[in-house]
């Protein structure tokens, strides 16, 4: 099967929309599959042969692809994979579209999308991350929309050698530093949490917001007990996970959380809001604590941070539990949306037509 990815950023652009359509693809090219990836903005090394840079001026690039299927990987503003799933739907190309965000506190952002665009009106197969952000794109869209959830290499993140707990014990973000992944409100809660109890910390990210948490530790004496590392390989985040005690992901607007997964398949316990889709994978008391707010949270990082016996029990349960969203679960329900999506309707006679053009 010929597959055509379609995102607005790619490489070297790190997001989660981003590594995962990298990882998806190259999954799906090592079962077999001939698989590209269509973006406005991505490097041309990124991924080797299999990146299409389309820029503006670009005609017919669509059919000269010839996909079986095209999909789409859209946030909150996509206009480029939104437009390329809108016409491939009218040529009559079996389309899906992942929602890989949360369509929540954006204004009318979607609806005003949905009105111009005319999406209730698209043949194409509707998909989300987690059951969190599919709730408002039904709201919004009025149609079935299908749950294909991100993934990690489980393989990859298996906790390895002894477990250690250090003392202080130690908590890890890994996260971009922006507002909607909330970089602040994580230093104030970790400065609040720190006035009560010893911990260290370390911030792995880089973003917009770098600078103003960078000021705000040193502004409150906090930057001999909070590191900022910046971005890091996946195997510098995997040595971090193994020096953590709890992991502590800030965002109520996380519409699945890959850092947070990859933290509990490392076997770290994880603090999440409740909010988020992290509670997805996060059962409160076994995998981790949930908290309602930024409140909550912070009590049940204290909670955690106060209550070795407690720690130990669900780092113990982490690392000998796998967690369920591996890349075969992954690949699975792709290729079960790539069937909705061939069986959805299509314009009369526009998938035959289109076939016809394609094959010259």
């Amino acid at each position: 099967m010929k597959i055509l990815h379609v995102t607005d950023s790619y490489l070297p652009t790190i997001g989660g929309i981003e590594l995962h359509v990298h990882d998806l693809a190259a999954r799906q090219q090592a079962t077999g599959h001939d698989v590209a990836v269509a973006a406005r903005t991505a490097s041309a090394d990124a991924a080797g042969d299999v990146v299409r840079r389309i820029d503006h001026h670009r005609h017919g690039w669509l059919l000269h692809e010839a996909p079986d299927v095209v999909h789409a990987h859209v946030s909150i503003v996509s206009p480029f994979a939104l437009a390329t799933a809108s016409r491939a739907a009218r040529v009559g190309i079996p389309t899906a579209v992942t929602v890989h965000s949360l369509w929540t506190h954006v204004g009318r952002l979607p609806e005003l999308a949905r009105d111009v665009c005319g999406m209730r009106r698209w043949d194409v197969t509707w998909s989300a991350v987690s059951e969190r952000a599919a709730e408002p794109v039904r709201a919004v869209l009025g149609v079935p929309v299908q749950i294909v959830p991100n993934a990690v290499d489980l393989d990859r993140w298996t906790p390895f050698g002894e477990r250690t707990d250090p003392e202080p014990p130690h908590v890890l973000s890994v996260m971009r530093l922006t507002g909607v992944k909330r970089a602040l409100p994580l230093v104030r809660t970790l400065e609040g949490v720190a006035a009560r109890t010893e911990l260290t910390a370390t911030i792995v990210g880089d973003g917009p917001e770098r600078g103003r948490v960078q000021r705000y530790l040193r502004r409150h004496g906090l930057t001999d007990r909070v590191r900022l590392t910046g971005a890091l390989e996946r195997t510098e985040i995997r040595r971090e996970l193994a020096h953590a005690s709890v992991f502590l992901a800030p965002a109520h607007r996380e519409s699945f959380g890959i850092a947070a997964l990859e933290a509990r398949a490392s076997g770290v316990p994880v603090v999440a809001s409740a909010r988020s889709g992290v509670a997805t994978f996060i059962e409160h008391g076994t995998d981790g604590l949930l908290g309602d707010d930024d409140r909550g949270m912070a009590d049940q990082l204290l909670t955690l941070l106060g209550d070795p016996a407690l720690r130990t029990e669900i780092a113990l349960h982490n690392r000998a539990v796998l967690p369920r969203f591996g890349w075969d679960q992954a690949l699975e329900r792709t290729a079960e949306l790539y069937v909705l999506a061939a069986a959805a309707p299509s314009p009369v006679g526009a998938r035959l037509a289109t076939r016809r053009v394609l094959v010259g």
